[in-house]
């Protein structure tokens, strides 16, 4: 998987599909239900991260580049 939110909404969207799945129960329903949270936990985190990003470079252009921000800041693309 590449890094980018493009990717991270299929991937969403990917596990909503997995627990439509009519079939699941038991075990397999529990396990899913886990992967789920795990799923929602990081994404959440990349959406925050991105966000950052974006606010940072909202800024940069509102008020000018006087100061270097930092590599994870810049805008590379």
């Amino acid at each position: 998987m590449t890094a980018n939110l493009s990717d991270l909404n299929k991937a969403l969207f990917d596990q909503l599909n997995r627990l439509n799945n009519a079939e699941l129960a038991g075990d397999e329903l529990e396990a899913e239900l886990k992967r789920t949270s795990a799923v929602t936990s990081v994404s959440k985190e990349i959406v925050s991260n991105a966000r950052v990003i974006l606010d940072a470079e909202r800024h940069r252009m509102e008020f000018g580049s006087y100061h270097k921000l930092p590599e994870l800041l810049e805008n590379k693309g």
